[in-house]
């Protein structure tokens, strides 16, 4: 069940996507396959995997112009996110840092510009690759190389730029390489590619369970949490929470208002997904509650537990399951609630006031009311209890429904990284984390 709005497409969604948005920011038209003028095609770049924290990996591009008409100029960029970054860069190079918007997860520009004529029909290449480093929060991560025939410096969102220091770097020829890639008759102008990266890494994803104390027919808060202890960051599929968290509430209790990112699955059970298709390192989400005890019942007690997407990174299982354990005094029934049924009721038997929090990046890509939760209750708590880290509280948010397993980013195929091509010619809303 994702909470986050659709944020990067997936790698076979990218060229067209891209494409129709820079016809639609250009007001153009495709281009005719026959037109004469430029046509970038970049040549292909193979996933990198197999990478180490704190090593680094130089990145060869090359391009080709495929069309009946030289280029006077060129730029090269290379988007990247946040377990990658650029080394050194050329003093012909600028570097960007974009913050996160809507559901694009910060990333690292390096925009390079080349005063060269580039001739129709030849193989061209950096006189030397871009190297990247591995940071220590590295897993799954994405890089995105375009060529084009415009500045494709970001735009809102971007830091000011800082001018590499290293010598200029140009392009070389090489007339007996073979060209590949094909281009694109909707954006001849430019090409773009994006990988997949991997390091050999790990994150631990934890879960912390609590104790709620109080008396039959008070109304008490509830909170558990999800966090990422690290060290690597986890970035998904867009389209795919980070992970799921299914909480059951104790027998005896009736949930009155159940966090925004959470959707009743029967049983007193709770299925909960994350505020966005990423999760860094020491991140998380706090899932909070309303419950009504009902009545008392011996021995009763809840749970939180990692659900959904395959954690292959995660080699800690031991916190993946945490207890909600419920302390009741006082004997007997309200008469109406029962045990916990997972709905949403009135309190009968209690009072007190809720509170919800802030509001959220919906994973729908909208924003609902929706609750996140409140507290207040005629004499009850709530204790956290288990293992515990730093981690953000979801906001109000529409439920969109958990659906099925969904694959894991990077392994499966890299997302576009936005910062490249025409989709920088759109001026973007940028949403600070």
């Amino acid at each position: 069940m994702l909470h986050t709005a659709p944020g990067f497409p997936t790698l076979r969604k990218t060229a067209g996507a891209i494409g129709a948005v820079a016809l639609i920011a250009l007001g153009a038209a495709p281009a005719a396959a026959d037109a004469p003028g430029p046509r970038l095609a970049l040549g292909e770049i193979a996933p990198i995997d197999g990478l180490k924290p704190g090593s680094s990996v130089d990145v060869p591009v090359t391009f080709t112009n495929k069309g009946t008409k030289a280029v006077d100029k060129i730029w090269l960029s290379y988007s990247v996110t946040r377990g990658l970054s650029q080394a050194e860069l050329p003093s012909n190079c600028l570097r960007y840092e974009v913050s996160s918007f809507d559901e694009a997860p910060s990333h690292s520009d390096a925009v390079c510009a080349f005063d060269q004529t580039v001739e129709p029909g030849v193989v061209y290449a950096p006189e030397k690759s871009l190297t990247l480093n591995v940071l220590d929060r590295a897993l799954y991560d994405r890089l995105r190389v375009a060529v084009a025939t415009t500045d494709t410096a970001p735009g809102d969102g971007a830091s000011q730029p800082v001018r590499g220091t290293g010598p200029a770097v140009k392009l070389v020829a090489r007339p007996d390489a073979t060209p590949t890639g094909t281009g694109s008759d909707a954006h001849p102008d430019w090409d773009a590619a994006d990988v997949a990266v991997t390091t050999a890494n790990t994150a631990d994803f934890q879960v912390s369970g609590a104790r709620v104390k109080g008396r039959v027919g008070d109304t008490v808060a509830l909170a558990v949490k999800f966090t990422n202890a690290g060290p690597g960051w986890v970035l998904r599929d867009a389209g795919t929470p980070a992970t799921r968290v299914l909480v059951k509430m104790p027998a005896g209790t009736t949930v009155t208002k159940a966090h925004g990112f959470c959707d009743s699955v029967g049983s007193g059970s709770y299925d909960c997904g994350t505020s966005q298709s990423w999760v860094d390192e020491q991140g998380g989400e706090t899932y909070t509650f309303t419950l009504k005890i009902d009545k008392v019942v011996p021995g009763a007690k809840g749970s939180v537990a990692l659900a959904g997407e395959s954690r292959p990174f995660d080699k800690n299982k031991a916190n993946d399951t945490a207890d909600i354990l419920l302390d009741v005094t006082g004997g007997g029934s309200t008469g109406g609630g029962g045990s916990a049924d997972g709905g949403s009721t009135s309190s009968t038997g209690g009072s007190g006031t809720s509170s919800t929090g802030g509001s959220s990046t919906s994973s729908t890509g909208g924003s609902s009311t929706g609750s996140a939760g409140g507290s207040g209750s005629t004499g009850g708590s709530s204790t956290a209890s288990g293992s515990s880290g730093s981690a953000s509280t979801g906001g109000d948010l529409a439920n969109t429904g958990s659906g099925s397993t969904l694959p894991i980013a990077g392994a499966a195929a890299a997302a576009v990284v936005a910062g490249t091509g025409a989709v920088l010619v759109v001026r973007r809303r940028a949403a600070q984390r």
